[in-house]
């Protein structure tokens, strides 16, 4: 893929060759989980541009939290062309190593590797009044490019792999090298956060208000709710958008919908909090958010990552148009989902025009049936 011209996405096609039929329901999902890392990034880069009301050993602490990796030096030239309409894309990922203090939250073996199991492409506007968001399911079977990872270890291209191979492949180069594949669409940025991170910032917010239209009864997430109205603090918000057989089909695509449903109660969240007010939780909120990320170097440093989140600040939940890539359940192997290409590429066209997702780009497609289950 070169700098000049966009090829057309690799995916798998649906009939190649012979395919098992699977057997019986869809697998238990695993005790591990996933996170609305979406919803965290969202946050830790508002609530960054706080920062600049601090004094300058605040600044020189809250700087030395920011994790980044190079991803314009890894990935090269051999990449889609910088959007020149005004717009941005930002590839929003989660990785669930079992590490410190993510293995106590998240469960699992010390080391066990890590999985992007959570993936959106944010589009801004221009203007930044607006974005649309497109999950990326982590079953989706794909064809995953070449890529190397931080340390300069090469891995060949792989066929018919699930997408979050990607990241378990090679981190973070790899998995922005396979959505620019995907997609036809340079990421300008990356963030990524982790269990703990996410937990401890709904805590610093003092909770995210959402209501369930049904109980949602999960031991595996360890999430108990009746239906109504309720202030989740940080073990429940984690437990909600983990959760899958808790709602839905029990499918990773019902937890997609349960996390859009949580971005947009997270943003108001942020925007009705009285930091300013309180010194103390400013603070807390801002040490919180810069350790809870990793980005790219061109927001690692907390003036960049300011200047960044200013321009989400007139985004509202109202002006975020949340849609998931249109796929269809494998009918081999109802754990993975298969990408329908047509609708996919009037999604990417539509990005890269920057312009509204048609609502035919996704009309039809599998859903997971948690719609309205949770509404902010």
């Amino acid at each position: 893929m070169s700098t000049e011209s966009t090829p057309e996405p690799g995916i798998p096609e649906t009939g190649n060759g012979p395919r098992r039929r699977g057997k019986g329901r869809r697998r238990k999902p695993r005790s591990t989980g996933r996170k609305a890392l979406l919803a965290t990034a969202w946050t830790a880069a508002g609530v960054v541009v706080l920062a600049g009301a601090g004094a300058g050993y605040v600044y020189f602490k809250l700087n030395g939290n920011i994790h980044s990796i190079d991803i314009n030096q890894m990935l090269g030239r051999d990449r889609p062309a910088k959007a020149d309409n005004g717009s941005q894309n930002i590839l929003v990922l989660g990785s669930d190593t079992r590490d410190g203090a993510n293995r106590k939250i998240g469960g699992g073996a010390a080391d066990s590797g890590a999985r992007s199991d959570t993936a959106m492409i944010v589009h801004l506007y221009k203007g930044h009044k607006k974005a649309s968001v497109v999950s990326i399911p982590r079953d989706t079977l794909i064809d995953r490019p070449a890529c190397a990872d931080t340390k300069g270890h090469t891995y060949p291209a792989a066929k018919n792999v699930m997408f979050n191979s990607a990241y378990a492949t090679g981190g973070a180069p790899c998995a922005v090298r396979t959505v620019e594949s995907l997609s036809g669409i340079r990421m300008d940025h990356y963030l990524e956060v982790d269990f703990a991170g996410f937990q401890r910032l709904v805590d610093d917010l003092g909770g995210v208000r959402v209501t369930t239209t049904r109980p949602i009864q999960d031991p595996d997430s360890h999430l108990h709710l009746a239906a109504g109205t309720h202030t989740l603090d940080g073990a429940q918000a984690l437990g909600l958008v983990r959760t899958r057989h808790g709602v839905g089909d029990g499918s990773d695509l019902g937890r997609i919908q349960l996390q859009q449903a949580f971005v947009k109660a997270l943003i108001a969240q942020t925007k009705q909090v009285g930091v300013l007010s309180n010194p103390k939780k400013l603070y807390d909120l801002a040490d919180t958010a810069t350790r809870t990320v990793t980005t790219d170097s061109d927001l690692g440093s907390v003036n960049s990552l300011a200047d960044f989140a200013g321009g989400l600040k007139g985004i509202s939940a109202s002006g975020m148009h949340m849609v998931t890539m249109p796929v269809q359940y494998d009918p081999a192997d109802p754990n993975r989902v298969l990408l329908e290409r047509t609708k996919a590429r009037q999604i990417w066209t539509a990005l890269k025009n920057d312009q509204p997702v048609p609502d035919s780009a996704t009309a039809g497609s599998a859903t997971g049936g948690a719609k309205g289950v949770v509404t902010p």
